[in-house]
């Protein structure tokens, strides 16, 4: 005998609470899912589950089938929006406590349907809240891809998900790398160490890449140019001859650490900070050569709606000292991030020039916030990565400390190398 088969008895017997029937036809139909396929997993027809969507409650077993199956669906299918969501105090009860109390901060509408889904895992899984993360951080990319969706509905831009890419993207085998040059920073200061006086802050930039998702991206297919001037109303790539840097005494290259001389193919994000680095009274060098291009029309706020969706709830969960739903936004636009491109766990949006866009105006923030640094009088010691500056100095003159996108957190100090 089956030590299971007594339980399953048992539960048969339950009075199991469903949803409304309304609610039951509204989490089938959001996904996508015919009324004949799920009466033949659920070992029903179709007229009795068309029954039960309209207010017919089912009995015994198939009843235990049923709760599951939409228990499951309410975690993957999209929130209802076109209706008001019910404040947190009508949800069904959890066996545990499932999230912290609002304290009485407003919920905006905007973050709704990831609090929503947050909710629903919490529910499925009676409150257990390691579970629920799991099972968040585990489906984050389909979620965030539903999010992304969500917010492009009504948008003034289409989005096209495979436009044709010019070879630059190419890679000769899985285990090499295209042409484009991301300009990840991975620098310090030479002769940096413990024979300078004063403490080192180790400082972590928060949200880096839902802060990157600010950026101009291109909006249709590349088109190719051949020494034209850099157009601001366009976004692409650029075969360029940098120029030379000659500050690496005190600030990294905004290139990033490259050992191979000679030109090279940069994304909008590189481009625009050298630009800028170029132009002034005090320019800190000279203009970078282009010797062709392949870009598009662009717009700062293709993925706005999507970025402040996310920060919003990031910002909620941080106030409510909520770590299930921080995990689940920071898996979320993380790995929107990195699956983008050529990767087999997204296959609803394949756009690596975006992907190479977004990563390279991660790194121009960072660097961005060292050279402030070094402008109010600091010493810039390393930088790192996407979210990472080492300072000795005064740092909280220049940097507010925080958890905020436009704030820093202190990760710890080190003088003479130890950690304190």
């Amino acid at each position: 005998m089956n030590p299971f088969d007594p339980i399953d008895a048992l539960l048969a017997t339950a009075d199991i609470p469903l949803p409304a029937a309304r609610e039951r036809r509204r989490l089938r139909q959001a996904l996508r899912l015919e009324t004949e396929p799920v009466a033949q997993a659920l070992g029903i027809t179709a007229n009795t589950l068309n029954a039960w969507e309209q207010g017919s409650e089912p009995a015994g077993t198939v009843r235990v089938h049923y709760a599951y199956f939409l228990s499951k669906a309410r975690m993957l299918a999209p929130t209802e929006t076109s209706h008001p969501h019910p404040h947190p105090s009508t949800r069904p009860p959890t066996a545990s406590p499932a999230r912290p109390a609002p304290r009485h901060s407003p919920r905006t509408a905007a973050a709704d349907p990831i609090i929503d889904t947050v909710s629903a895992a919490l529910d499925y899984y009676g409150g257990d809240r390691g579970k629920a993360a799991e099972e968040l951080v585990k489906r984050a990319i389909p979620h965030a891809m539903r999010l992304f969706n969500q917010t492009r509905v009504g948008a003034r831009y289409d989005v096209v998900a495979y436009p044709p890419l010019p070879d630059i993207f190419s890679r000769s085998s899985p285990d090499t790398s295209d042409q484009i040059w991301e300009a990840r920073p991975n620098w310090e200061r030479p002769g940096a160490g413990p024979t300078e006086a004063g403490p080192v802050a180790v400082l972590d930039i928060n949200g880096a890449y839902l802060s990157a998702l600010k950026t101009h991206l291109p909006l249709g297919a590349l088109q190719h140019q051949t020494g034209a001037p850099h157009d601001r109303r366009r976004s692409g790539f650029y075969r360029i001859t940098p120029p030379e840097w000659e500050h690496g005494a005190y600030l990294p290259n905004p290139l990033g650490h490259r050992l191979e001389p000679g030109p090279l193919w940069v994304t909008e994000p590189t481009l625009r900070l050298i630009l800028q680095l170029s132009e002034g009274t005090a320019p800190l060098c000279d203009p970078p050569l282009i010797h062709e291009s392949y870009t598009s029309g662009s717009t700062e706020g293709l993925l706005e709606k999507f970025r402040t969706l996310l920060r919003d709830a990031r910002a909620t969960a941080l106030h409510h000292n909520d770590e299930v739903t921080l995990g689940y936004v920071k898996s979320m636009y993380s790995k929107f991030v990195s699956t983008m491109g050529d990767s087999t766990h997204n296959r609803e949006l394949h756009r690596p020039d975006w992907m190479h866009i977004i990563r390279s105006q991660a790194f121009a923030n960072l660097w961005r916030k060292a050279h402030n640094a070094h402008t109010d009088g600091l010493t810039v010691v390393r930088l790192c990565g996407t979210d990472e500056l080492h300072v000795r100095g005064d740092w909280r003159r220049t940097f507010t400390e925080g958890t905020g996108l436009n704030e820093v957190k202190l990760k710890r100090t080190t003088e003479g190398g130890e950690e304190h």
